[in-house]
């Protein structure tokens, strides 16, 4: 019998964040791995592949992303813990896999370690540009949830939670980190197994016969089984109902009466008060609020000191949770302070969600980065100094440009 990984591994270590991810996913359990290698994502493949044969679990090189991203479907479907790890090119390679996987509920965590884009982009070197691909990237209505970590101890502790979430419910979780917090080493710790909270797939226990694969239980979220152990099972992709039943023949009263589709946004929108977490400083008595995630969230911190020198009142609001997007918090301080500024190493994604749950209240604005580095904190001080001091209301996202832009750009 396999020795628990959680007490295998833990202890005190000096990592970096993709190898910090793989240590995560042994400890939430995870059983299936496929992959292809891709910059700056390979590391963490690499460490579960050595971990494999230590926690009973198995790394399959696939010959491609979509490969891969079926391959996991079909390990969880199995009964298995299972996971992708990629980046930008991968990741859009697998966007048809990610709304199959979601259409099934099927539960299976993504770990995308961001580079540089478009197309081939920057290959080792950092982006956050694929934070809205993340949600959307596939076709049709549904939802996913992504999280964002800014440290390897955070890459650690967020890829054991996004299983978890991924379980509770079935649901495809990304995990967003970026080439910088990927290859950053510091040190993580590694709980024993006794301090770690590992959500338990939730399985079907009654008589075979009237298992239904997508009739839900609580949450809106339905119960699974192993394929292969005497359920009937019919998974397709087509717009279905409990039974798994393509609606194909149906009027469209009937269709939207069974259809499953509208639970798959209901089963995130009703939770998300449960799912969505968020890290807050000095927001009380803050005027200017900096929104920020993943490594863009470490940067800013030297420019909101810089600013509180400076005597403004500016606090930090980090999303942890990227999706779903805490439209409620944001909506509340746009009420209240003047302005929001939203570093992102883009050239503007999750700012317009900040706009947009603004509501018009607050101005807003983006300080782009086009990638392959980090920001300049002095460019985060100054478009903080720049919303504190102004007193017109801005029409939509304001961009702050760089001297270095306005040099090259005009």
């Amino acid at each position: 019998m396999k020795a628990n990984p959680k007490d295998v591994f833990s202890g005190t270590y000096y990592i970096d964040g993709d190898v910090a991810c793989a240590y995560g996913a042994a400890a939430a359990g995870c059983k299936f791995l496929a992959g292809y290698p891709i910059t700056p994502s390979t590391e963490a493949a690499e460490a579960f592949a050595k971990l494999a044969p230590q926690i009973g679990a198995m790394f399959i090189q696939m010959e491609d992303e979509l490969g891969s991203i079926v391959a996991v479907l079909g390990a969880s479907w199995a009964g298995k813990k299972s996971m992708t790890i990629t980046s930008g090119p991968g990741f859009s390679l697998m966007m048809e896999g990610i709304g199959f996987g979601a259409a099934l509920e099927t539960p299976f965590v993504i770990i995308n370690i961001q580079r540089g884009g478009p197309s081939t982009g920057v290959p080792t070197r950092t982006g956050q540009a694929d934070m809205m691909q993340a949600r959307w990237g596939s076709h049709g209505d549904y939802e996913i949830i992504a999280l964002s970590p800014d440290s390897p101890q955070e890459s650690f502790e967020f890829t054991i939670k996004a299983f978890n979430l991924a379980e509770r419910y079935r649901v495809p979780v990304m995990l967003m980190s970026d080439e910088c917090v990927g290859h950053m080493t510091e040190k993580v710790v590694i709980p024993s197994a006794s301090e770690i909270e590992v959500e338990p797939r939730r399985f079907y226990h009654g008589p075979k016969d009237q298992y239904l694969p997508f009739k839900p239980d609580r949450d809106l979220v339905p119960p699974m089984v192993k394929a292969g152990e005497g359920y009937r099972l019919h998974l397709t992709g087509l717009v279905h109902d409990e039974n798994g039943y393509p609606l194909l023949d149906c009027d469209i009263d009937e269709v939207n009466q069974k259809s499953t589709t509208r639970r798959l946004v209901d089963k995130i929108r009703a939770n998300a008060d449960k799912i969505i977490e968020i890290k807050e400083d000095s927001l009380d008595d803050a005027e200017v609020v900096v929104v920020s995630y993943g490594i863009t969230s470490r940067v800013a911190l030297k420019g909101i000191e810089q600013a509180r020198e400076y005597g403004i009142k500016v606090g930090s609001l980090r999303l942890v949770t990227v999706w779903p997007f805490p439209e409620k918090r944001i909506t509340e301080l746009a009420h209240k302070i003047k302005g929001f500024v939203v570093p992102e190493i883009n050239y503007g994604q999750i700012v317009f969600e900040v706009e947009r749950c603004s509501h018009g209240k607050a101005n807003v604005v983006l300080v782009p980065h086009g990638g392959a580095g980090v920001h300049n904190p002095d460019d985060i001080f100054e478009a903080i100094k720049q919303v504190a001091k102004n007193k017109e209301k801005y029409e939509g996202v304001v961009e702050y440009r760089t001297s270095l832009e306005r040099l090259i750009f005009g």
